[in-house]
């Protein structure tokens, strides 16, 4: 068995469900110790279980609401009281926007969205980055979304969340690109998870019409985002910082 990150502990933020279940173990299976954090504790746990119940590495699972800055820091205190180190971080804990003409929205909408996908990656990584720095760096993924590169009408606080979440990575990866953290993000295309699931359901046809916008013919699924994840935190991209890697079935070619 390949053990890429074998002594190094990764936390995943949104690791209960989608996208970061599969990378949280994904990383398990390359050896990493990994810490999965949600709002969701049964599904938490659940991952956690299933990380055990292979053999495969160690893992544990914190209450964490992106939203709140206390719980991010607890969530990173929380990772290195366990196991004493944090290498990896894949920032992925995102809430969607549902299809709605601009006159419906709110204040309250935009705040829901705005401090989970944007707060919650700009202050994870300020409390992420201190401890990678112990270690003599480390490897930093932000979840953003093809929305984050282009727009989409009846999705604007989504849209301009992701196009944010892509500011912070490459302003971040510059501030500490000299102390070895490399600061990276994901843009996944439609990927078969309960939020896409949620997203479509609203508008009928909404996923046959999300499908035909790949060229590729079909979405995603949470192991493809997760490949691409591991990628980037892997010594093979030693040379990959401020980057958006674009996972999008042919999408964004279009």
């Amino acid at each position: 068995m390949s053990q890429t990150f074998a002594g190094k502990v990764a936390l995943v933020t949104g690791g209960n469900t989608g996208i970061g279940r599969a990378t949280a173990l994904a990383f398990a299976r390359e050896g990493a110790k990994v810490v999965i954090a949600a709002r969701r504790e049964k599904e938490g746990h659940d991952v956690v279980a299933e990380i055990e119940k292979t053999g495969s590495s160690e893992a544990i699972f914190v209450r964490a609401d992106m939203a709140k800055v206390e719980d991010i820091k607890n969530m990173v205190d929380q990772t290195v009281a366990t196991f004493g180190r944090l290498d990896i971080a894949f920032n992925n804990a995102g809430v969607e926007e549902l299809p709605s003409p601009l006159a419906e929205k709110t204040e309250q909408l935009y705040h829901q969205v705005m401090d989970v996908n944007v707060k919650g990656v700009l202050f994870s990584m300020q409390a992420e980055i201190p401890e990678m720095l112990k270690n003599g760096g480390g490897a930093i993924v932000n979840t953003s979304s093809v929305a984050g590169l282009i727009g989409m009408g009846t999705v604007p606080i989504y849209v301009a969340s992701k196009h944010a979440v892509l500011g912070l990575t490459k302003a971040v990866a510059l501030e500490f690109a000299k102390q070895n953290i490399r600061v990276n993000a994901v843009s996944p295309g439609g990927i078969e998870t309960p939020m896409f699931d949620r997203f479509s359901s609203v508008i009928p046809g909404a996923r046959e019409h999300m499908t035909t916008l790949h060229p590729v013919g079909r979405t995603g699924t949470p192991e493809e985002i997760a490949s691409a994840v591991l990628w980037l935190c892997s010594p093979d991209a030693s040379f990959t910082t401020g980057q958006s890697l674009t996972v999008d079935g042919g999408l964004t070619a279009q």
